[in-house]
């Protein structure tokens, strides 16, 4: 059956299971799975990990479960994160995390039909890296699979006018990468994905540790002093700012706690900050004259977790001469913008990066 043809008379037919089904739209992170459930607002928001039994290949957690596992599993037993740098690196993985959250979200009901998903997915990425998404979404429960470009997702999630004929600048700096994308007449006229964001700071903490001071630490000590003393600018009360980091001395192999500053941080952190300011600098030289004045009346909205590193709207206003406004709802601006989508798919489906994957086996 040809797809065209399908689409002719399955389009219909599928909007009117649309008004029976449980359809979600999902944040697919690096770092954090976010799902959108249609009148419901956001249902799920989990880390994006999964904890497996090795010998058996039995998941026995997903989410905020798997993530305490982090570390802390005997050898038969790991806990991974599926994705890496916004795309899949584990395939079966990710399809189990998907299964894990329709599940938990969709109705059981055998008559109920298949939820239709819109997945947000990074700007860079490849066609096959798309399929991937969309197979993965498919074999997970899903009656239909659409992708939407995580800018414009999170545009839309911020409630910025992506469809009139202005410039809307948005700054998306999640956990695998930093999403830049000047937006127009509902499409991305500027766009630049560069893999360096949250995930790559709590890394070159954890090299600055064992560098600096002989000191091993894990994933998630990297994050926690990320939070809590990491910055992107120079704050007036930063030389105050302390934190107990504790780890594994490498030398003796004991236990061993060092007190870092927020200036110290900031310094350690400078280079995956730069990389980042550099790619919005970038951007904004290659907007186009006319949307820049626009931008520079509205201002550069940052969405996602890194937007919330301290003093990261400075460093980028001040170095790119343009206001910086964060999200009322940075974390979930993705997942809020697919959820609009989900409201009338007709409408954007224009903004969609390819027509969806149907489900093609038993009916539903």
């Amino acid at each position: 059956m040809s797809s065209s043809w399908r689409s002719s008379i399955l389009g219909p037919f599928s909007s009117f299971l649309g008004l029976f089904s449980q359809d979600l739209g999902i944040d697919l992170g690096t770092a954090n799975l976010l799902v959108y459930a249609r009148d419901k607002g956001v249902v799920v928001s989990e880390p994006s990990v999964v904890a497996m039994d090795l010998r058996t290949k039995r998941v026995l957690a997903v989410g905020a479960e798997a993530k305490r596992m982090v570390g802390r599993t005997p050898s038969n037993i790991v806990a991974v994160r599926p994705l890496k740098d916004g795309v899949i690196a584990d395939f079966e993985t990710v399809e189990t995390m998907l299964r894990y959250v329709i599940n938990r979200v969709h109705t059981s009901v055998q008559l109920v039909p298949r939820p239709r998903v819109i997945v947000g997915i990074p700007s860079g990425v490849t066609e096959v890296e798309k399929r991937a998404v969309q197979d993965a979404a498919i074999n997970a429960g899903a009656r239909e699979a659409y992708l939407i470009e995580e800018p414009m997702a999170a545009a839309i999630g911020a409630g910025l006018p992506v469809d009139e004929p202005a410039g809307n600048m948005i700054v998306d700096i999640g956990g695998g990468t930093t999403e830049v994308a000047v937006i127009s007449l509902g499409g991305i006229v500027v766009r630049r994905s560069v893999r360096i964001a949250g995930d790559e700071i709590d890394q070159t903490l954890s090299d600055y540790a064992r560098q600096a001071y002989d000191l091993l630490i894990g994933e998630r000590t990297a994050e926690k002093t990320k939070m809590a003393v990491g910055a992107a600018y120079a704050l007036p009360d930063e030389q105050d700012v302390t934190f107990d980091m504790r780890g594994r001395d490498m030398l003796s192999g004991l236990p061993k706690t060092v007190v870092v500053t927020q200036s110290e941080i900031r310094e350690a952190i400078e280079g995956p900050v730069h990389d980042i300011i550099e790619a919005v600098k970038i951007s904004v030289e290659e907007t186009p004259p006319e949307l820049l004045s626009d931008i520079v009346d509205r201002g550069i909205v940052l969405t996602g977790g890194g937007a919330f590193l301290k003093g990261v709207d400075k460093r980028i206003s001040e170095e790119t001469m343009v206001p910086v406004i964060v999200a009322e709802n940075a974390l979930t601006c993705v997942a809020l913008g697919t959820g609009e989508c989900l409201n009338d798919i007709d409408f954007y489906q224009k903004l969609f990066v390819s027509d969806s994957r149907e489900y093609e086996s038993a009916p539903t």
